[in-house]
């Protein structure tokens, strides 16, 4: 029986086809797309169990009549005969979706996208909030896989599901707490929270994108910037549009919603979900994020916040200030001050036009907050001469990065070191094996000449891209100016009795990475090593 919409004629599938019914459904199939015109066959596979080559006969001549098919509800039997068949590359073929309630469930996480509820002990579902998500899903798998290629702790989505009229992502989280749940039931342990916020946010802050990979987050601010400007006395707007603007572009990571009910401990493993909203930029536009969910959307009405963190307002700006202390190493108030008045600008310069674009001022409790946003705005810019802050203070602890003394005892430090950085990277064991020799032996290098007969330190740098996973390795150090890549190789082919002793360090190195660059630059040296997974 087929069931007709505006553009398609949909035919739902059931039991099994094979030859002896194929040509009774072939009949019917094309019966019900009679005089429709050019019209979308659409087969809904939900409740068919079988189907032979005579049944794939008749999708194929369907294909070939109308020049378009679509599958939907294939379970996973039929998806894979239709895969195997090469059905999938010649139509769209959407597989059967699991369904899962949430009915009575406790909700894990919350971001703009969707709503984290716990399934079981094992397992939490991520419900999209539009409700044709799997665009969103596709593109969230996509930014956890390069989060965690690139060190980030997250979690990566393993079945999607259906959940009432929407989707939703499965993830595998193991007794996971938000820690806005922490917060709110045990509030004794917010310096614990605060430390591992802060860890997370300056690993983040430190990884370095590829060109290309993610949006700038700036892009974002200045386009709200452009309204927010005319809402703002003569003047004022403009001058906050030259001061956005001329915040520097970097390339490092920003999560982009990164407020208590993203960051999960599961055990002692802290990471962040709901990854949609990853981009590139100065943390200022993280810290501008952070400030709008634990101040800014509440500002007018406190009991916003308690409402969607679950936890007080007033728990909410302890936490927020422990943190910016924490972030930036100090506890003096004025320092503190004046990086929160460069926060709080850009943040309500991007709340102003966010009120218009959610049309929150429809609402008497939304009009009266904007218009405070606007007061503290008009407040804030005669005060502020630039927006940026000290991004290398602020990172200075950088998780790709171990300083120490380029001393021979210090190698297994160097080693385990690399392996902490690569072990999220699920490297072949040759490829590991390969980057611990070529480290040893450039390290050991530094460590017997650079400074010699004095000491001094090295700075070993270990960065992880993607699409193909590369690890660059950088060593750096102040010792004599010396570029190893001019000497002469060894000739590997001579006998043992006319070999020189040494010089194959720098050679089996050269050997095992894909590139070795060296320059000497402002009084360094800077030896970088490249390996292509």
């Amino acid at each position: 029986m087929a069931d007709n919409n505006k553009n398609t004629v949909v035919y739902r599938l059931c039991g099994k086809i094979d030859s002896g019914n194929a040509p009774q459904i072939e009949q019917e199939i094309f019966t019900a797309l009679a005089g429709r015109g050019d019209v979308l066959p659409v087969l809904d596979a939900e409740a068919l169990e079988y189907i032979s080559s005579a049944g794939l006969r008749i999708i194929l001549r369907l294909k070939k009549s109308c020049g378009d098919v679509k599958i939907t509800n294939a379970n996973s039997d039929i998806y894979e005969i239709l895969e195997m068949t090469g059905f999938t590359e010649i139509m769209q073929v959407e597989k059967a979706y699991r369904k899962v309630s949430v009915e009575g469930c406790d909700v894990v996480g919350e971001g703009q996208n969707g709503k984290v509820y716990r399934v079981d002990r094992d397992n939490v579902v991520k419900v999209y909030k539009n409700a044709d998500a799997l665009e969103d899903i596709k593109h969230e798998r996509e930014m956890a896989k390069l989060a965690l290629i690139l060190g980030i702790p997250t979690a990566i989505s393993y079945d999607v599901v259906k959940v009432g009229e929407s989707y939703g992502s499965m993830f595998e989280l193991l007794d996971a707490r938000s820690f806005s749940n922490i917060l709110a039931k045990e509030p004794e342990r917010i310096d614990e929270c605060v430390y591992e916020y802060v860890k997370i946010l300056k690993k983040l802050h430190s990884t370095h994108v590829p060109e290309g990979k993610l949006p700038r987050l700036k892009e974002r601010v200045v386009k709200a910037a452009s309204y927010t400007k005319d809402q703002l006395p003569e003047g004022l707007g403009d001058k906050l549009m030259r001061m956005i603007e001329a915040i520097p572009e970097t390339d490092t990571l920003i999560h982009g919603d990164c407020h208590t009910k993203n960051i999960v401990m599961t055990g002692e493993e802290v990471m962040l979900i709901d990854m949609d909203t990853l981009s590139v930029g100065h943390p200022i536009f993280e810290f501008m994020r952070m400030y709008n969910s634990y101040i800014g959307y509440s500002e007018y009405d406190p009991q916003v916040l308690e409402d969607f963190q679950g936890y007080p307002a007033e728990t909410a700006r302890v936490f927020w200030k422990k943190t910016l202390c924490a972030y930036f190493g100090t506890d003096d108030e004025d320092v503190i001050n004046s990086i929160e008045e460069k926060i709080r600008c850009v943040s309500y310069a991007y709340l102003i036009d966010w009120s218009r674009r959610h049309k929150a001022a429809e609402t008497e409790r939304g009009r009266l907050t904007c218009e405070l946003w606007k007061k503290r705005i008009t407040e804030l810019i005669p005060r502020l001469d630039s927006l940026d802050f000290e991004v290398n203070e602020a990172t200075r602890d950088d998780p790709n990065e171990l300083t120490l003394e380029a001393e021979k005892d210090n190698l297994t430090r160097v080693l385990e070191f690399l392996d902490r950085r690569l072990e999220s990277c699920d490297l072949p064991p040759k490829a590991q094996m390969q980057l611990d020799l070529a480290v040893e032996e450039i390290f050991i290098n530094i460590a017997s000449y650079a400074y010699s007969p004095n000491k001094g330190k090295a700075t070993v740098r270990v960065e992880v891209t993607g699409d193909p996973v590369t690890v660059t390795i950088t060593f750096i150090d102040r010792g004599v100016p010396y570029d190893p890549l001019k000497k002469t190789d060894p000739d590997v082919t001579l006998s043992a009795d006319d070999r020189e002793i040494g010089g194959l360090g720098i050679f089996l190195a050269k050997k095992i990475m894909d590139d070795i660059s060296y320059e000497y630059k402002n009084g360094q040296n800077i030896l970088r090593l490249k390996k292509k997974i």
